[in-house]
């Protein structure tokens, strides 16, 4: 498919979308934690008051950083693969809203990327989430995303709490991320794909 835009405005009329097209402004032009960062602020998200489904994610990699485009990368293929939709579908954002758990590239640490810089959600997530009235699923990707919105609700482990998915609904699913450097994860959780995943699409194809 051809690169699409990396960080359109909305496309919905009105004052909830003018207010979230003021409030998402706000946060591209954020620089609260801009000397943490070693590319420099890029926050990437994208979002419409029409959504109903939000994706809440890690933090941007090195590829999502230099495109602009949310989930552009191997990843972004699997959790599409999982969701049943196409690229287009995944990137309207008048249907799907895109939040990461930290909003711009956080470094490195370790063999991979450094944890979502912790300023982000806590600051910008409820103003966000406040201005997207449709919403009736957010997919909580990978343990950062379920350990904001979850806390103390959560398994010990990634495993029993995505298994756990149907305490946590219909408001919230837990996911795994569908990075590469999880195969084996997802090779010792064959459950996973066979039970949660047709759900999951069922799901999303209702509500878009």
């Amino acid at each position: 498919m051809a690169g699409r835009r990396a960080e359109p405005a909305g496309t919905t009329g009105g004052a909830t979308n003018a207010a979230l097209q003021g409030l998402l402004a706000e946060v591209r032009a954020c620089r609260l934690c801009e000397a943490d960062l070693p590319l420099g602020p890029r926050p990437i998200l994208r979002a419409a008051a029409t959504a109903r489904l939000l994706v809440v994610g890690q933090a941007p990699g090195t590829r999502v950083h230099e495109t602009g485009i949310p989930w552009n990368d191997p990843s972004g293929d699997k959790l599409r693969e999982w969701l049943g939709v196409d690229r287009d579908t995944f990137y309207d954002e008048s249907r799907i809203a895109i939040i990461p758990a930290g909003f711009c590239y956080p470094g490195r640490r370790g063999s991979g990327d450094a944890p979502p810089r912790p300023e982000c959600a806590p600051r910008w997530h409820p103003p966000l989430l406040a201005q997207l009235p449709a919403l009736e699923l957010v997919l909580l990707v990978g343990q950062y995303a379920q350990a904001y919105y979850l806390g103390p609700r959560r398994r010990p482990t990634l495993a029993e709490t995505v298994r756990a998915h149907a305490e946590y609904g219909p408001r919230y699913l837990p996911l795994p991320h569908p990075s590469p450097r999880n195969r084996l994860w997802l090779r010792r959780n064959a459950w996973f794909e066979a039970e949660v995943v047709p759900g999951l699409r069922r799901r999303v194809d209702r509500l878009l």
